[in-house]
């Protein structure tokens, strides 16, 4: 055997120890990552399904999200025509359940089990709340996923179930909208006091608050001069999630 074929033989197998050595850190990083990860992962989840506070508290408030959804057409009302349903909405101050009216505000209830479905309002905040004695109404805003007050879902739709005597009662659940009657999308406002609104068209009533009213008034409660802007809840009130169901037809 010549030198250079042992040097080489050599090299050889100085090459191949290091290689083993490489293999083995390798799958001992890949298995301490998949199992750091998988705890860090379910630690997320657990916070993402964490339990609502029942104490009359409120978790931090999430992020707005990057980039809301957009939707070119308006769910068809025969989504929710003639129907009744229940809608659980999620906060990081507890839950508030919903009962909606499809048989009077078929488009309305239609469109709002579409958001829902489709996760738009997943982690948007209550933009604004509004009080009798500065603005002449009692009502929290809600459904804007951009935090402005200017959010939309990518469509539009009129006024429906709009009271005759401007009346929209304690619990009542509408749409918010701008001067444009078709302009009703994702906004909606949760009345906590009685309020008068004389507007000639009106606001979509489309439902009720059934539970949860005594999470709307500590957040009224607390007043007005929030993190998104002078009109907003002082405490921080987000929409973490909502599910809905049928439970009447």
């Amino acid at each position: 055997m010549s030198p250079s074929t042992s040097n080489s033989n050599s090299s050889k197998a100085t090459i191949a120890a290091v290689l083993a050595v490489a293999v083995v850190v390798v799958a001992t990083l890949v298995l301490v990552q998949t199992l750091g990860g998988g705890g860090d992962e379910q630690q997320g989840a657990t916070t993402a399904t964490e339990a609502p506070p029942t104490d009359g508290t409120c978790n931090e408030p999430p992020a707005l999200p990057e980039k809301p959804l957009q939707f070119d057409e308006v769910p068809p009302k025969s989504l929710a025509e003639n129907t009744t349903w229940t809608a659980t909405v999620h906060t990081n101050c507890g839950d508030i359940v919903m009962e909606l009216d499809g048989k009077k505000a078929p488009q309305t209830v239609s469109s709002f089990i579409s958001l829902a479905r489709e996760g738009y309002w997943d982690d948007s905040a209550c933009h604004r709340l509004t009080t009798a004695e500065t603005d002449g109404l009692s009502v929290l805003q809600c459904g804007d996923p951009t935090g402005t007050g200017s959010g939309n879902p990518g469509y539009g739709y009129g006024v429906e179930n709009a009271p005759k005597d401007y009346q929209y009662p304690r619990g009542t659940l509408a749409m918010a909208r701008t001067q444009d009657p078709n302009s009703n999308g994702g906004q909606f406002f949760i009345v906590y006091d009685q309020t008068e609104l004389q507007d000639p068209t009106g606001y979509s009533i489309f439902g009720k608050v059934t539970e949860g009213m005594d999470i709307v008034d500590r957040v009224a409660e607390q007043g007005i001069g929030g993190t998104l802007g002078p009109a907003a809840p002082k405490q921080p009130i987000s929409i973490l999630s909502v599910d809905v169901e049928k439970t009447a037809s």
